[in-house]
């Protein structure tokens, strides 16, 4: 061998050593979001571009009441599923509340982007284009779709973080109370903290039409804190997770095989009067039978 196979050798394995470093602090860091914490909410709208002078800006809202588990559902090498249970009410008699899940999945090339009411365009990126990135895919309380994005964590300064900028349904303080908007433009900073975590968010409110451009009608400051407690504080979230997480297997796994068609999705509001968490959480719907069936009532 000469010396200059030798030294690309030394630089190939190298180069593999620091990608395999580079991702075990990037699964560390997104596991780092597991736990018990006390949650901040925030929410600011900064700046207002509408031409209707009776324009009302949304309220800031402030809300640091929260409990949240965040519970590790899989630990897979490119794999990590994380749910977030809100345990709200006195400590002593605490109520559960199924929250958010956000998945995150190494190199990944199958997106679905949310295109405004109720739409998500299925897009397949290219190797280059997702090359050493996590997608973060969030989703509904029901395991319905909302959004994801894809971007390399960093790690430097004794900093750790992700940053995203993709399209997003309204938020549930918002779509209750407002209709002169139908998408959200999201900017997402995870950050792991000595306290913590934090999710930092400069937010566009958008106006999307067929045939036309964008338009942005006002802008958002998100700053939602996640301070860490013992596990013991979130002992109630954990026990209803051990009970749940049977029913929730099932859900996960329906929605799985939509998502697998890689083809564009269109949901209804409600069927029947009625939304899709509201059956979901009911203990009328538990068999696989059931679930399945609700599941594909919602999808048009």
């Amino acid at each position: 061998m000469n010396k200059f196979m030798i030294t690309s050798l030394v630089l190939s394995l190298t180069f593999v050593s620091s990608v395999k470093a580079q991702k075990k602090k990037d699964r560390e860091a997104i596991k780092e979001m597991c736990g018990c914490f006390e949650v901040s909410f925030n929410f600011a709208e900064t700046f207002n571009y509408s031409n209707d002078s009776l324009y009302r800006p949304s309220k800031t809202k402030q809300d640091q009441t929260a409990i949240e588990w965040a519970q590790l559902v899989i630990d897979d090498k490119e794999h990590i599923s994380i749910q977030h249970l809100l345990q709200v009410g006195p400590p002593n008699k605490p109520f559960i509340v199924k929250h958010w899940r956000q998945d995150w999945l190494y190199e990944n090339r199958d997106f679905y982007m949310f295109n405004g009411d109720r739409q998500w365009n299925y897009e397949e990126k290219n190797k280059k284009e997702v090359n050493n990135q996590w997608t973060q895919k969030v989703y509904q309380v029901d395991d319905s779709p909302r959004y994801e994005g894809s971007a390399s964590w960093v790690h430097v300064d004794g900093k750790s973080y992700w940053e995203n900028t993709t399209t997003a349904p309204l938020p549930r303080r918002e779509y209750t109370k407002r209709n002169d908007y139908n998408l959200t433009l999201r900017g997402n900073r995870h950050e792991v903290t000595q306290y913590g975590w934090l999710h930092d968010q400069d937010n566009a409110k958008v106006i999307r039409e067929n045939g036309k451009e964008d338009v942005i009608l006002a802008r958002e400051k998100g700053y939602n804190t996640y301070t860490k407690l013992d596990d013991s504080k979130c002992k109630a979230a954990q026990e209803w997770w051990a009970k749940n997480q049977g029913k929730w297997e099932l859900v996960r796994n329906k929605w799985n095989k939509v998502y697998a068609k890689n083809q564009d999705l269109s949901l209804h509001a409600k069927v029947n009067n009625k939304l899709l968490y509201k059956y979901l959480f009911s203990e009328d719907y538990e068999s696989e039978e059931k679930i399945n069936a609700i599941v594909d009532d919602f999808i048009k």
